[in-house]
């Protein structure tokens, strides 16, 4: 049998991705990949860069040759429009028309969502970062195979100043919380199925930590932070907690809690994505 083969597809721009390198952090496609070799093994991965318009892209035919699809964050806004944009939302509409399965995470949620009939806002309760708080699941996401071995009520690694303001038709709400009503979703499309998220369970703690610290200015006017030396000392807490998890002094004072120090328990999302939805379609597509 063939290896399995998977495609992320990066949110960022060039400009972006190199900013947050500087910054200490990886490329999100990259970190992405890893991840999903790691929940896979064996498993090929490709990257494309939609947010370089000078990138060539896969095409639709190409796209049926992959087992899974998974999309990564980005520092774009989806009402901005633009190229860097709208080749985004093109290419994740022939995605969805594939019925490769289908995983976003935070942009990732909102390019489906735009690619599929729904909208996305500025988020008018602000921004929600580091960690988002008390994400609840719906009766529908507590019956849902993504959450399978989740807790009911969670944390998790997020960054993000936009929402879903309306799914598509054909979504269903999965979790929710007090900053954002659409935490997660399934979204079945033109006879493809999408789960997304609107935080990040790929993100270990150093990417948080870079993040911040490249767009701390803004976090600061924001009232997160009251200068740049609060943003180091938080910054550097979270790369201390990165490499060693079991420090209870940190843990404590910052509140991040197991299911968030705890790999498995953090990326149990992606692993369930591949074991329910790139899994089976691998067999369905006599792959696997």
């Amino acid at each position: 049998m063939p290896s399995p083969r998977l495609l992320v597809i990066e949110g960022n721009s060039p400009q972006t991705m190199a900013e947050h390198v500087a910054a200490g952090g990886m490329p999100a496609s990259k970190g992405y990949s890893d991840l999903l070799c790691e929940v896979l093994p064996g498993a090929m991965v490709d990257i494309c860069y939609p947010g370089d318009p000078a990138a060539v892209l896969p095409e639709g035919e190409s796209l049926t040759g992959y087992d899974g699809i998974a999309i990564t964050g980005s520092s774009l806004h989806i009402y901005n429009g633009g190229v860097e944009v709208m080749r985004q939302v093109d290419l994740v509409r022939v995605a969805l028309s594939t019925g490769t399965p289908v995983f976003g995470s935070c942009w990732g949620l909102q390019v489906i969502t735009a690619a599929a009939g729904g909208s996305v806002r500025k988020n008018p309760k602000g921004r929600e970062i580091g960690f988002g708080r008390g994400i609840r699941l719906t009766e529908a996401g507590r019956k849902h195979p993504m959450y399978v071995g989740k807790l009911d009520v969670f944390n998790a690694p997020t960054v993000h100043l936009d929402e879903v303001e309306a799914l598509p038709p054909g979504a269903t709400v999965l979790a929710t919380n007090a900053v954002s009503d659409i935490q997660s979703a399934e979204i079945r499309t033109n006879g493809s199925v999408a789960w997304a998220v609107q935080y990040h369970p790929e993100y270990p703690l150093r990417e948080v930590a870079a993040i911040t610290r490249r767009i701390g200015t803004r976090l600061i006017e924001e009232g997160f932070f009251a200068d740049v030396a609060d943003i180091k000392t938080f910054s550097d807490d979270l790369d201390t907690l990165d490499r060693d998890p079991d420090c209870k002094r940190l843990a404590w004072r910052h509140g991040i809690s197991k299911n968030v120090l705890d790999k498995k328990l953090r990326v149990s999302e992606v692993a369930n994505w591949i074991e329910f939805q790139v899994l089976p379609m691998r067999v369905k597509r006599g792959r696997g």
